[in-house]
């Protein structure tokens, strides 16, 4: 007996200093706070050395003394994981991409000196660079800067499209003139020409100058195509219904629009815009994408060999919903490639596309990530991506591009900090709408939350669009997430009724029923968390950003459940929002029409229509110059609860901003005024 108790000492020795240990390791991480929002750096526009032994990319991360998030190069070995910081301008680097031999990155930067003459000019121009970070050298000097690039496949060539401003001339023109202190609708016209750098002699030429807007172009591998998204001028209300692609014929300077049937006339909308353009290697084949409002995506393959006509339609993997526009054709393979929403993820899927006739489709990589940009090196088997995951942001990551099957392998860690957080617990949960449908949405508890610890204060976190989702990741945004958990709320972040990656009918099943459906949805996932034990429904506040700022209207218009509501960017009546924004096809898309033709669903989906019923204490962001969701919208809400129904509301507008908040004070003084509100109008702290 005591020969078993001197063997058993041991191992419970061992079991409790691991649990000292252990508790000891958990006291020691850090609660996360507003002011880590600002040291963490966010990955984008990766791209893969030829070789595969090199990756980079822009890294963007906030500086106070700048006001503003700075983006930077970065490269790392993927064999070694050794990272190299390769830019240190106080302006932003976009855009890089690799000579064909790997000994250069060709990049964008605004950058400037005393002179501020072009290519110091403070615009965008394109700049080399050797892949160690020396030798760095300005390739453009446009007065008006550069617009995009491309790097031929032979390295020999740069291809770039400008930045030119011109007069209209009609029967005004001379009045205008005249009377130049006012702004006016027209008048002036901005086109982008096509410029084409011989590297081997310095010599530049125009190619095409033909006054259109230029939104994107891409040049085949022969140098003997080049696609464009065009339209004829440069509001951004033309790209939605009136863009076109056009192909120009190098050899012979002969333009060929392509026939638009597919993704207008035949099209669920006609109020789509192009975007994405990929040719294939061999020089005849080229894909492009459509993204709708309200309506899954489309992908699309022309055959420029065959004329204007023969262009195949994609199908899609079941439920998965077309994500972002960086298409690319697998080197050496017959493989369009894509990112697809599904299920609050997003990921890699490539078609193949053989004689033109679409072949199987796959997922490159079978786990659960979230994609936010990749690229394959020059031989088609490796794949570097940077995804997030639940307990990192985004860092690289490499995979075999064949096996979908084979681990994917980190190679980067640039927020080292977040191993020393209290990280929140991220789930999915499911619940019923009111008419059977199946919802989702994440939900976030504080770390080390368990059950028997009783209901917690929740907040609804809307994500915008709607055509988006919140992603199955760990987030840290100055909307909602990670802080609030780290004070002892639950998060819930409902991918309602309009959301990717769920189905097709899904997603369409908001159109013609914004401020019902999805309003449904979100209250019937609150139910379902305070039926769970989670939620505490005497204390529960509301907030989204953009639409997630409208449904934030619609709720408080709708319930009086939420002790208090953060509306940031939402749109408070469709009608002023066709007049207002930039983008007026998204309303016509989920209104069904234009306003004299629906007016009864511009009033029915309209929170103004029933402001009255509002008594939900409401924080209100609004950047001044916000042409997405104009200011009147934020003022027109003010003005209903400051004048006429008397209830508890701040009006925060932040001068020079547009749709987002560009600006570290701005960012800051949102995410503490959130707090602040929540605390005082929900968990009743004053202080």
């Amino acid at each position: 007996m005591s020969t078993l108790l001197t063997r058993l000492r041991p191992i419970g020795l061992i079991s409790l200093l691991s649990i000292s240990f252990q508790a000891t390791a958990e006291s020691a991480l850090e609660k996360i706070t507003i002011d880590d929002f600002f040291d963490i750096a966010m990955m984008k526009q990766v791209s893969f050395s030829p070789n595969g032994k090199e990756a980079i990319w822009v890294e963007s991360r906030w500086d106070e003394t700048l006001d503003k998030a700075q983006s930077d190069l970065w490269k790392v070995n993927t064999k070694t994981r050794q990272t190299q910081r390769l830019t240190f301008s106080n302006e932003n680097e976009a855009s890089p991409v690799w000579s064909p031999d790997g000994q250069y990155i060709y990049f964008l930067s605004k950058r400037t000196d005393s002179h501020e003459k072009a290519p110091l000019n403070g615009k965008n121009q394109v700049f080399r660079m050797t892949n160690s970070g020396t030798d760095l050298q300005p390739l453009t000097k446009e007065t008006e800067g550069v617009n995009a690039f491309q790097l031929s496949r032979d390295g020999k060539n740069l291809y770039f499209t400008g930045n030119k401003t011109t007069e209209e001339t009609d029967v005004w023109s001379e009045m205008r003139s005249r009377h130049d202190a006012p702004q006016y609708g027209h008048g002036e016209h901005q086109s982008n020409p096509l410029y084409v750098l011989d590297l081997e002699h310095y010599k530049q030429q125009t190619l095409i100058d033909d006054d259109k807007v230029v939104w994107q172009f891409s040049v085949n591998n022969a140098q003997t195509k080049i696609a464009r998204i065009t339209t004829e001028d440069n509001e951004l209300v033309k790209l939605e219904g009136w863009s076109d692609i056009d192909i120009y014929d190098v050899k012979q300077q002969r333009h060929q629009v392509l026939a638009d049937q597919q993704w207008r006339q035949q099209a669920p909308s006609p109020y789509g815009w192009l975007l994405g353009l990929a040719w294939h290697d061999n020089n005849q084949q080229l894909a492009f994408r459509i993204d709708f409002d309200g309506h899954p995506g489309k992908l699309f393959i022309a055959d420029t060999a065959k004329g204007n006509n023969s262009i195949t339609e994609l199908s899609r993997p079941s439920k998965v919903t077309l994500n972002g526009q960086d298409i690319q054709w697998r080197p050496n393979s017959d493989e369009i490639c894509y990112r697809g929403a599904e299920s609050a993820r997003v990921k890699i899927y490539c078609t193949e596309f053989i004689k033109n006739k679409q072949g199987d489709s796959r997922k490159v990589i079978d786990a659960d990530i979230v994609v936010g940009s990749y690229d394959f090196n020059s031989s088609g088997k490796q794949l570097v991506l940077s995804h997030n995951g639940l307990t990192h942001f985004s860092d690289l990551f490499i995979a075999d591009a064949d096996n979908r099957r084979a681990k994917i392998k980190r190679i980067t860690d640039i927020n080292s900090q977040v191993k020393h957080w209290q990280l929140p617990q991220i789930s999915i949960v499911k619940w019923q709408a009111p008419d059977g449908a199946t919802v989702e949405g994440i939900l976030e508890l504080p770390h080390g939350y368990k059950a028997s610890q009783g209901r917690l204060p929740l907040i609804v976190q809307i994500h915008g669009g709607p055509t988006s989702a919140t992603p199955y990741a760990l987030q840290h945004r100055s909307y909602g997430r990670s802080t609030f958990s780290a004070d002892g709320w639950a998060i819930l972040s409902p991918n309602y009724r309009g959301s990717t990656g769920f189905g097709d009918k899904f997603l369409t099943d908001l159109v013609g029923q914004e401020h019902d459906i999805e309003v449904s949805d979100i209250l019937a996932g609150v139910d379902h968390l305070i039926a769970e034990g989670i939620a505490d429904e005497d204390k529960m506040a509301v907030m989204g950003w953009s639409n997630g700022g409208y449904l934030t209207n619609a709720l408080i218009s709708t319930t009086n459940r939420f002790k208090a509501a953060s509306s940031g960017a939402g749109v408070f009546d469709q009608r002023l929002q066709w007049m207002l924004e930039d983008t007026p096809g998204h309303v016509v898309n989920f209104m069904q029409g234009l306003p004299w033709e629906q007016p009864e669903a511009y009033k029915k989906a309209s929170s103004l229509t029933y402001a009255n019923n509002i008594n939900t204490p409401t924080l209100i962001h609004i950047g001044e110059h916000d042409q997405r969701v104009p200011l009147g919208h934020a003022q027109g809400l003010y003005r209903a609860l400051k004048h006429y129904l008397n209830v508890p509301v701040e009006l925060v507008v932040y001068p020079d901003e547009g749709h987002g908040l560009s600006r570290y004070q701005h960012r800051k003084a949102k995410m503490e005024w959130d707090k602040k509100w929540f605390d005082y109008y929900v968990l009743g702290i004053q202080d």
